[in-house]
């Protein structure tokens, strides 16, 4: 269990990474949507570790709503920039 932790913590390190090569703003806030997502994911993986569902439950309202508002404003952005 904890070779798939480790492998969830470096799978995060990828889109910092993007984060600080580009200065395109869609693909920040895209990378940045990204690890959103894998936080997520990496919430409801140690919640079923440790049997706590209010985690769990913290993980999928994260996982439902935090990446939409993100992407919507990468669009918002995108339309934006000239």
């Amino acid at each position: 269990m904890t070779v798939l932790l480790f492998g969830m913590v470096l799978a995060l390190l990828l889109p910092i990474l993007v984060v600080c090569r580009r200065t395109d703003v869609w693909h920040r806030l895209a990378a940045f949507a990204s690890v959103s997502t894998k936080v997520a994911m990496l919430m409801l993986v140690v919640s079923v570790v440790r049997d706590d569902w209010m985690v769990g439950v913290v993980g999928v309202i994260v996982l439902c709503v935090g990446n939409g508002a993100v992407m919507l404003l990468a669009n918002l952005l995108r339309g934006v920039d000239p």
